[in-house]
C-alpha cells in the first residue's frame, strides 16, 4: 500500500473520530434546550436498545423546553424510565401522549461539571487520534520494513501524519472550546 493510501486512511480515521466527538458534545447539556439532550438516548423497545431519535419526534419549542412524542404510544412508558434512569437529572412530564422535560437554569457548580465532562471528551478523542497517528506510522514502518517503500517515502509519510494529527487535535481543541464558552455563558 502506498504512502499517500496510508495518510489518507489515516486522516478518515481521525476525521471520523472528531464526528463522534461532535455527536456526544450534542448530548452534554448547556444552558438551553436541545433534542441533542436526548436524540441519542437509548431506550428499551420491546427488548432491544432503540436510539429515542427512531422511536419519537423531539422538538424544542421553547429555549427551556424539549417536547417528545413516541410514534408509538405505548412506549411512553419505557422513555420515561429512560430519561430517569439517564444522567440528564430531569424528570419527565407526562402530558397525555406527549412527554415534556422542563430544562432548568443550570447553577455554576453544574456548568463547571459540564465543561469538565466536555473536557474529558476532548481529551478521549485526542489519545484516539494520536493512536491512529501511531499505527499509520507502524504500518509505514513495516512497509519499509518490508521494502515496499523508500526510507524517503516513510519519513515524508511520518511527517504527514504528525501535520494531520496536529491539526486534528487543534480542531478538537477548538471544538471543546467553544463547546465549554457555550455551556459556561448561557
Amino acid at each position: 500500500m502506498p504512502t499517500k493510501e496510508i495518510v489518507s486512511e489515516n486522516q478518515r480515521k481521525m476525521a471520523k473520530a472528531v464526528e463522534v466527538l461532535q455527536d456526544d458534545l450534542k448530548s452534554v447539556r448547556a444552558g438551553r434546550a436541545s433534542a441533542g439532550l436526548v436524540e441519542n438516548m437509548k431506550v428499551d423497545y420491546y427488548g432491544t436498545p432503540t436510539p429515542l431519535k427512531q422511536m419519537a419526534t423531539i422538538a424544542t419549542p421553547q429555549a427551556d423546553l424539549v417536547v417528545i412524542k413516541p410514534f408509538d404510544p405505548a412506549a411512553s412508558k419505557e422513555i420515561e424510565k429512560a430519561i430517569k434512569a439517564s444522567d440528564l437529572s430531569i424528570a419527565p412530564i407526562m402530558d397525555g401522549k406527549l412527554i415534556r422535560l422542563n430544562i432548568p437554569p443550570l447553577s455554576e457548580e453544574r456548568r463547571k461539571q459540564l465543561a469538565g465532562q466536555a473536557k474529558q471528551l476532548g481529551e478521549q478523542t485526542k489519545v484516539s487520534i494520536r493512536n491512529i497517528r501511531r499505527d499509520g506510522i507502524k504500518h509505514l514502518e513495516k512497509q519499509q520494513k518490508d521494502k515496499l517503500i523508500t526510507e524517503d517515502d516513510l519519513d515524508k509519510g511520518k511527517k504527514q501524519l504528525d501535520d494531520i494529527a496536529r491539526e486534528y487535535v487543534d480542531k478538537v481543541d477548538l471544538i471543546i472550546k467553544q463547546k465549554s464558552n457555550e455551556i459556561m455563558l448561557d
